[in-house]
C-alpha cells in the first residue's frame, strides 16, 4: 500500500487529482445557504452503510437539515469486513473543511507512522518519510454512525433496500459495494465492466502493532507469497496475505477451512508476526475485481464508491475514493440548480481522479501479480522497485522523503556520486551511449522524393545538440512502394544515402558523444496515405500506389485493400531491406532499428489479426515470425558487426485475438536469438478498432515484462515525459533506455535541461561549447527581496 503525502513536492501528483483535492478542500458551507431550488433532493435514499454511504448521508443532512435521509444496510451495525483503513492527507483535508466534528473524532483515534519495511530473503530495507494514518474500520463506522444519528439520519440495519426507491425518493445513492445489486439492475445504462485478476488474498489481523508498513516476501516450495501489513490501533495490525491463483492451489489453500488457512498463513510468516497468531473476521480468500462503469448515474440513481469503481488495496484507495466521492457529490448538489446538472458535474469531476487512481492501482496490482519476475534483482533495487511500482512514488519524491535510502539504491545501481540514473552510460555491442535518453523515431513527412533535406538536418541536429544519448530518425522506407506518405524519407537511392550522410556527419562533428540511429521499415497496408496533418491514415485523393501486405486486409474499411505478398515478392522486399542497410552503414549511422511495430509490413506478419496466411509464413507464432526474422538476418548479415541492431515491436494489439504480452516475450526472445541487441517496446496501431489503455508511462509494463523475463535489454516508450519518470524506470530495473518523442518536439534540449534542473554536470550531459553559457537555468523573477525581520503586534516582538 502506498499513498501520496504532503512531503511530495508540487508537480509530482497527477494534475486531475491535485485539482480535485483542492476543490474539495474548500469549506462546504463557505457561502450563504440559498433557498432550496425547485427539484432539490429532499428525500434521499442511500443503499449501503459503508464509510462512503454514511459520510454522504452525514454531509447531505448537515448541509440541509430539512432533508429526509435514510440509509439501508443489509448487515448489522457492528458487522464489517477487513480491519484497518488508511486515509490520505488530501482526504482528511476535505473531511476537516466539510465536517470538523467528524475530523476531530477521527484524529483522536489515528495511528500514525512514517516507515515502510520491505523484507526479502531475510534482509529488511527501510524507507522513511511516508506519513501514514490509519484507524480501525469498526471505529470509523462507529464515528460515522454517531454523527449520522446526531444529525437525524435514519439508519436501518439488517434491512434490504426496497426496490421502488427511485420512485419514492428524489435521489438514490447506490453505495452498495463491489457486488452492487443497483449497478446490475441498471447495467444497460451503467454498462459495467468487471475484471477479475490473478491473485487470491485474505484480510486478517494480528494482535500487535507493526512499527511500519511492512511488505514481506515468502518464497515457498509452492511459489511466491506476500504479506502486506500495517498498524491501525495501539494493539492491532491489518495483515493481508496474497499469492497468485496457481500458488494458492498448489499450497492447498483451496482445501483448507478458515481456521486451517489462518494457521497456515501464520506459520509461513511467523517471523514477521513474531510468532503471534492471526485472527479472522469471517475472512475468506477472494480475487480482486476491478470495476469500471461507462456511466455513474441513471435518472435519480447515482453510484458511489466501490459500486462505481474499485482500486486495488495495495495503494490503499478504496475507502479514500468513496469518501472523496461523497464530498464531491454533496458539493455538486449544493452548487448546481438541478439534480441532473449536479449528477453530471459529480461524474465529470470525479471520473478523471478515479481513472488516474485506477491506473496507478492497476500498475501496483500487476506488479504484485508478476512479483516473481523481480526476485533476483539486487536487494535495494528490488525495494525501490516495490516502492515505485504504481508510479505515484517516484525517484525524486522518494529522494525528498528518504535521501539516504535513495542514495544507497543509486550506489548499488552504479551511479557515481551526484549522477542521476538517467545519466549513467549504457553499452550496446560496440556502441556506448553516454546516457539513457533516446529521441524516439518520429515521422516528419517532410522529405521530397524520399530525400531528407534542410528540415531533417535542423530537426535531428537540434536534438543531437540537445544532449540525448541516442537520436533516432523517423521510419526510413526501404522502397518507394513502402512509403506511408509522399513525404516519407527513404534509403532506396544513392541520393538519399548522401543526404543522410550530411546529417550523420553533422551529429558526429557538432554533437560529439551523441549517437544517431536509423529505423528501417516498410509501410505495408498502411501506405499511400495523406500527410499526417492533412488526414492521418486517410488514402490519397490522387497519386496512389498499390499496397502489399501479409494478407489482403485493408487497415480501414474505406482504405485500399492490399495484395497478399507472393513468395517472390517476399524475396524482393527482404533484399530491399538489406540494400537499405548497406546504404545506412555507408551513411554513417551508429545503430539500426528494424521496425516491426504499429501495423506496418513486418508488424503485419507478427499479428494474428493481420496475418491470415495458410502457408509457411502464417498460422502459429513461430510461422508468423518467419519472414520478420528472415529480414532481420538479411540486415544483420550486411550491417557492420560492431554496430548494434534493435527491433521495435508492438507488444500488444489492444484488441481481442491479437498479440498478447506473452506473445511479445516470445517475439523478443526470437529476435534476441538472431542477434538483436535490444527490443524497443511499443504497442498498438496494428488495427483501427484498437482500445488502448492510455495513461502515464502506459507501455512501460510491457518493456518491464520482457526485460525481467528474458534478460534482454529494452527501450521503454510511450507517454514518458518527465526526467523523474526516466530516473524511476531506470533505477527500478524496468527498462534500460527511455525513448521520448513529444517532449523532444516541445523542447529539443530536453536532456540538457533535465541535467540543469537536477544540478548535474558530467559526462552524461555535455553542453556544446557554444551553448555552455546557457547551462544554468535562467532566473524567472526577483529572489533577493528583503525578508521580514519583525512580527509586530505579538507579545514577543521586542527590539534587541
Amino acid at each position: 500500500m502506498e499513498r501520496t503525502v504532503s512531503a511530495v513536492p508540487p508537480g509530482t501528483r497527477d494534475c486531475a487529482e491535485g485539482a480535485a483535492a483542492a476543490t474539495r478542500a474548500r469549506p462546504a458551507t463557505d457561502r450563504p445557504h440559498p433557498p432550496t431550488p425547485p427539484g432539490d433532493p429532499l428525500r434521499v435514499a442511500i443503499i449501503g452503510g459503508g464509510p462512503g454511504g454514511l459520510y454522504a448521508a452525514a454531509l447531505l443532512k448537515r448541509l440541509d437539515p430539512r432533508r429526509e435521509i435514510t440509509v439501508w444496510e443489509r448487515n448489522a451495525p457492528d458487522d464489517t469486513f477487513g480491519f484497518g483503513v488508511v486515509l490520505s492527507d488530501e482526504t482528511l483535508g476535505g473531511i476537516e473543511h466539510a465536517d470538523p466534528q467528524v475530523y476531530d473524532a477521527l484524529q483522536r483515534h489515528f495511528t500514525r507512522w512514517d516507515d515502510i519495511d520491505i523484507v526479502h530473503r531475510g534482509v529488511r530495507h527501510t524507507s522513511g518519510g511516508h506519513g501514514f494514518a490509519a484507524l480501525g474500520r469498526k471505529r470509523l463506522l462507529d464515528i460515522l454512525h454517531t454523527r449520522c444519528r446526531e444529525l437525524g439520519v435514519d439508519l436501518r440495519f439488517r434491512a434490504e433496500a426496497p426496490e421502488d426507491l427511485p420512485h419514492t425518493h428524489d435521489l438514490v445513492i447506490a453505495a452498495d459495494g463491489v457486488h452492487s445489486a443497483t449497478r446490475e439492475t441498471y447495467a444497460g445504462t451503467f454498462r459495467p465492466r468487471v475484471t477479475a485478476h490473478r491473485c487470491r488474498y485474505i484480510w486478517l489481523a494480528a494482535d500487535f502493532p507493526f512499527d511500519s508498513f511492512r511488505f514481506e516476501i515468502a518464497e515457498t516450495e509452492h511459489g511466491v507469497m506476500q504479506l502486506h501489513g500495517y498498524p491501525y490501533a495501539p494493539d492491532a495490525s491489518t495483515v493481508i496475505i496474497e499469492m497468485r491463483e496457481e500458488v494458492w492451489h498448489a499450497a492447498g489453500f483451496d482445501e483448507l477451512d478458515e481456521a486451517e488457512s489462518i494457521g497456515r498463513c501464520a506459520k509461513i510468516f511467523a517471523e514477521a508476526l513474531r510468532g503471534r497468531p492471526l485472527t479472522s473476521n469471517n475472512s475468506t480468500w477472494t480475487t480482486f475485481r476491478t470495476v469500471v462503469n461507462d456511466r455513474w448515474s441513471h435518472g435519480n440513481v447515482v453510484l458511489l464508491g466501490d459500486a462505481a469503481h474499485t482500486a486495488h488495496f495495495s495503494i490503499g484507495s478504496g475507502t479514500k475514493l468513496a469518501v472523496e466521492d461523497a464530498l464531491a457529490l454533496a458539493a455538486c448538489l449544493e452548487e448546481r440548480d438541478s439534480l441532473p446538472e449536479a449528477l453530471t458535474a459529480y461524474e465529470a469531476e470525479r471520473r478523471p481522479v478515479v481513472a488516474s487512481t485506477q491506473r496507478a492501482a492497476r500498475a501496483s496490482l500487476e506488479w504484485f501479480e508478476n512479483l516473481g519476475l523481480y526476485l533476483d534483482q539486487p536487494p535495494r533495487q528490488f525495494a525501490f522497485n516495490l516502492l515505485t511500482r504504481s508510479r505515484r512514488v517516484t525517484h525524486d519524491n522518494l529522494r525528498l522523503r528518504d535521501a539516504r535510502f535513495t542514495q544507497t539504491v543509486e550506489r548499488e545501481f552504479g551511479c557515481p556520486p551526484g549522477t542521476p540514473p538517467m545519466f549513467t552510460p549504457f553499452r550496446l555491442r560496440g556502441l556506448t551511449l553516454r546516457n539513457r535518453v533516446v529521441v524516439s523515431p518520429m515521422d516528419m513527412y517532410s522529405a521530397v522524393d524520399g530525400v531528407p533535406g534542410d528540415f531533417h538536418l535542423v530537426h535531428l541536429g537540434a536534438r543531437a545538440l540537445g544532449g540525448a544519448g541516442l537520436v533516432m530518425t523517423e521510419m526510413v522506407c526501404v522502397s518507394e512502394q513502402g512509403r506511408i506518405t509522399p513525404g516519407c524519407a527513404g534509403l532506396y537511392t544513392g541520393r538519399q544515402a548522401e543526404a543522410w550522410k550530411r546529417i550523420t556527419n553533422f551529429v558526429h562533428e557538432r554533437a560529439p558523444g551523441t549517437a544517431i540511429g536509423v529505423q528501417l521499415g516498410h509501410s505495408g497496408r498502411k501506405g499511400s496515405t495523406k500527410l499526417m496533418w492533412e488526414g492521418m491514415d486517410e488514402p490519397l485523393e490522387e497519386g496512389n500506389w498499390p499496397l502489399v501486405a501479409p494478407s489482403a486486409l485493408p487497415y480501414k474499411e474505406a482504405g485500399q485493400t492490399p495484395r497478399e505478398l507472393s513468395r517472390a515478392q517476399l524475396t524482393d522486399i527482404r533484399e530491399q531491406f538489406a540494400a537499405a542497410a548497406v546504404r545506412a552503414a555507408r551513411a554513417g549511422f551508429d545503430l539500426l532499428e528494424l521496425h516491426c511495430a504499429h501495423g506496418y509490413l513486418l508488424s503485419g506478419f507478427l499479428s494474428p489479426l493481420t496475418n491470415r496466411r495458410t502457408d509457411a509464413y502464417g498460422g502459429s507464432l513461430e510461422k508468423r515470425l518467419r519472414f520478420p526474422l528472415e529480414v532481420f538476418d538479411a540486415v544483420r548479415n550486411v550491417w557492420p558487426g560492431e554496430r548494434p541492431m534493435t527491433v521495435r515491436i508492438s507488444a500488444t494489439d489492444w484488441a481481442e485475438g491479437g498479440t498478447t504480452a506473452e506473445d511479445a516475450v516470445e517475439i523478443a526472445r526470437a529476435f534476441a536469438a538472431h542477434g538483436a541487441d535490444a527490443i524497443d517496446v511499443s504497442t498498438g496501431q496494428v488495427v483501427a478498432d484498437e482500445r488502448p489503455e492510455f495513461g502515464r508511462s502506459y507501455q512501460t509494463p510491457f518493456a518491464d515484462r520482457i526485460r525481467n523475463t528474458t534478460g534482454i535489454p529494452v527501450i521503454a516508450v510511450g507517454a514518458i515525459s518527465s526526467w523523474d519518470d526516466v530516473n524511476s524506470l531506470i533505477l527500478a530495473g524496468r527498462t534500460d533506455l527511455c525513448a521520448l518523442a513529444r517532449p523532444h518536439l516541445y523542447d529539443p534540449h530536453w536532456t540538457l535541461h533535465a541535467a540543469a534542473e537536477q544540478g548535474y554536470t558530467g559526462p552524461g550531459a555535455t553542453w556544446p561549447a557554444p551553448y555552455r553559457a546557457g547551462s544554468r537555468r535562467p532566473q524567472t523573477g526577483r529572489t533577493d527581496a528583503p525578508k521580514p525581520r519583525l512580527s509586530l503586534g505579538s507579545g514577543d516582538a521586542r527590539g534587541r
